[in-house]
């Protein structure tokens, strides 16, 4: 084994190994008295020379290595290999041929080829762009309030993402009996897959309440995120009965939605309009005990399906739906989409409006107050009905696109 001498010794430095003193006398090492003090042979200087352990001088020489003897040998370390890493200003000058480095201006490995470094495999977190961006806790979330466009920029291999889509809220009626708005359709997936590339971001507009009773309350408009769309929720029927001749107009059926719209009376009972499957609820129904006693029925909810009017009552909102993720943009904000309650009509007296659902859901106006409520914007929430025949029925709600993925 070879002796490791001080580099750059000073003259009459020693040094100790397996019990003999060494002393350096400004041009080579020698023992100590106890050795013999004979000096080494002039080959065992300081000068890129060592000694072995028998005492005899050895040169330093070039050890060959095969490429095979590196690369074609199994590896048992759980550790790690550790490569190259510089920015693109750092790529060496002179390459070979599959030579690897991590490039930190890209974040991918990046491998040289065919006389160029190309790109393996992005390694960083997902980087996008859109909508209103926050980063918290390790996760960053694009929050779309309008129509935009979310751009993936780079994306790893196998990347995430959670979204919530949620449409735009019914528009509510008017009627002595009055239903609410359906809400917007409710989309949610925490483990989505995304590559690089654009997104289309769609939100749906609220629904517009209504003022006369030949009128249904509008429907909401749908929410978009790339080719994933939640549906509008279903306006609320008006009164739709003409009481000059007893027609039916048709009108006091819950439209169809992302969540039904609650109905009125027309001549007769109705139900509410219907949810769309995996979006939202059914409407609630009107319940007719015979005049004056009509109670509308209550929008859908995300979460539930709106109540029937009855002669105690109109129907309150289906409630909506609840992620804690997102807690962050309040309440009732938090919920995100509930069905509006309905205002009803009592023996002339002007009864009180239902709730609205929990959710952005509007309380339904009773026959005694000017207009209704509108659906709480950017939740989907539905329009609460007014119980008054010459009454606004309220809007619904806008929708909202949510965005979230994690970044360390």
């Amino acid at each position: 084994m070879p002796i490791s001498f001080p580099l750059n010794p000073t003259l009459n430095q020693t040094y100790v190994y397996n019990s003999i003193t060494w002393t350096y006398n400004g041009t080579a090492w020698t023992k100590s008295s106890a050795g013999g003090g004979a000096s080494l042979p002039s080959q065992a200087t300081n000068s890129g020379k060592y000694l072995t352990t028998d005492g005899t001088a050895a040169s330093w020489g070039l050890v060959s290595v095969t490429p095979t003897a590196v690369s074609d040998q199994s590896n048992s370390s759980t550790g790690y290999f550790d490569l190259p890493s510089g920015t693109t200003a750092q790529r060496p000058g002179t390459v070979y041929q599959g030579a690897t480095r991590v490039n930190t201006t890209t974040n991918r490995l990046e491998i040289y080829h065919n006389g160029n470094w190309n790109n393996l495999n992005y390694i960083g977190a997902i980087e996008a762009t859109g909508g209103t961006v926050t980063t918290s806790g390790g996760f960053r979330t694009h929050v779309f309030t309008t129509s935009g466009e979310f751009s993936v920029i780079d994306a790893p291999a196998g990347s995430y993402i959670q979204y919530l889509i949620v449409a735009g809220g019914g528009g509510a009626g008017c009627s002595n009996g009055a239903a609410g708005g359906g809400a917007g359709g409710l989309l949610y997936s925490g483990n989505y897959s995304v590559t690089s590339g654009n997104y289309t971001v769609t939100v749906g507009a609220g629904g517009t309440g209504v003022g006369s009773l030949s009128i249904r309350g509008a429907n909401g408009s749908n929410s978009v995120f790339g080719s994933l769309t939640a549906i509008g929720g279903g306006g609320s029927g008006s009164e739709g009965f003409n009481a000059s001749n007893g027609v039916s107009t048709g009108n006091g059926y819950g439209a169809s939605g992302g969540s039904g719209g609650g109905s009125v009376r027309t001549s007769a009972a109705n139900t509410g309009g219907r949810g769309t499957s995996g979006q939202g609820n059914n409407g609630g129904a009107n319940v007719s005990d015979g005049a004056p006693h009509y109670a509308g029925g209550g929008g859908g909810g995300a979460g539930a399906a709106g109540a029937d009017g009855n002669a105690g009552g109109a129907g309150t909102g289906g409630a909506g739906l609840y992620y804690s993720d997102f807690t962050a943009y309040g309440s009732p904000s938090g919920w995100f989409a509930g069905g509006g309650g309905a205002g009803y009509y009592n023996n002339n007296s002007g009864g009180a409006g239902a709730a609205g659902g929990n959710g952005g859901g509007a309380g339904g106006g009773s026959q005694l107050t000017a207009s209704a409520r509108n659906g709480v914007a950017n939740t989907g929430g539905g329009g609460g009905g007014h119980g008054l025949t010459s009454g606004t029925g309220g809007s619904g709600g806008s929708g909202i696109v949510i965005i979230r993925y994690a970044v360390a």
